[in-house]
């Protein structure tokens, strides 16, 4: 099937702003469906009147979460001001998807225990830095091994959520099996290199400004997949990092094992980690830092799930004699 001239002009827009591959798919899927919700209509015939009742629909006919209908909207923000250079004016009028207040789902530290002793491997090192250092899914999936610093055991995360940088902790007990983890990885590159092959993807122009150094060791991924593929947008040969979807398959599989019945996730070894942290007594200040949180409310948010409530409070039951 033929690619739409347009929308290879809107792939070719979110290439330049070196937005992620799994942002274009994302804006890319939501353009084509408000233009196919307005029955093909171009774009440029349309404008706040039919975003807005696109919005509206997927609110109200397709109840969709608020993320996701913020999804849409970014996506169409983007291509109006963008691509097409003029900017969407009021949207006042559609009618929102309600963002619910739900609590993170935290382990206590037995659970996590047991969630871990399910997993071994590669996808119970990954595990381990989800909640030992507080990792996102993704952010894990991309740390290069120049980010790890063992001597001052830190975590560098490039270009995590909002493309921030910052530093979090490495956890000793993971400095031995991380090396021998690396040691292997390290055997690979060499073996795809004596293949003619062992360039990964670099950010930005990088890889036009530094053409060696997508073979540098220091660029690798620190979980790269175990086979070759073809990258989707360059067409080359390379190895990609692990692939997420294993990993969270992988991590369901022992929450069912281990006989959690809370509905865990990757992200809960995030939750937990952070939570744990403010039971232990740490700075909500420090939390949010090595979670990376821009706003303090967005942290404050685990102490309503510390083991006595936000305040700590202790119901008047325990108290009768």
């Amino acid at each position: 099937m033929a690619k739409s001239p347009f929308l290879e002009q809107v792939r070719q827009a979110i290439r330049v702003r070196h937005f992620s591959i799994r942002t274009e798919q994302a804006y890319v899927a939501w353009i084509k469906r408000f233009i196919l919700f307005h029955q093909r209509r171009h774009p440029l015939e349309m404008g706040e009147r039919e975003v807005s009742e696109f919005l509206t629909y997927l609110a109200c006919q397709k109840h969709v979460a608020a993320s996701t209908q913020n999804q849409a909207l970014n996506a169409l923000v983007f291509l109006y001001r963008e691509v097409l250079e003029r900017p969407l004016g009021d949207l006042a009028n559609v009618v929102r998807a309600k963002k619910p207040q739900r609590l993170p789902v935290v382990l206590s530290r037995e659970e996590v225990s047991r969630l871990l002793g399910e997993l071994e491997g590669e996808q119970w090192l990954m595990a381990s830095l989800l909640y030992g250092s507080g990792l996102r899914l993704m952010e894990c999936m991309r740390l290069r091994v120049k980010d790890i610093d063992f001597e001052r055991q830190a975590i560098g995360v490039r270009e995590g959520k909002g493309r921030k940088d910052r530093v979090t902790l490495l956890p000793e007990p993971l400095i031995v099996p991380l090396k021998r983890h690396l040691a292997t990885v390290k055997t690979w590159h060499e073996r795809d290199l004596a293949q003619g092959f062992g360039a990964v993807y670099l950010p930005y122009a990088l890889e036009r400004k530094y053409p060696q150094a997508n073979k540098e060791w220091g660029w690798q991924y620190v979980f790269p997949a175990p086979k070759r593929s073809v990258d989707p947008r360059t067409k080359l040969v390379r190895r990609h990092h692990y692939y997420e979807k294993t990993l969270q398959a992988a991590i369901r599989k022992a929450v069912r094992r281990a006989r959690i019945e809370k509905p865990a996730s990757c992200h809960t070894l995030r939750h937990s980690f952070a939570t744990h942290l403010l039971e232990s007594g740490y700075d909500i200040r420090t939390v949010q830092e090595l979670l990376g949180h821009q706003d303090i409310r967005t942290t404050q948010i685990y102490t309503h799930v510390l083991k006595r409530g936000g305040n700590a409070v202790i119901s008047p039951l325990a108290m009768l004699s």
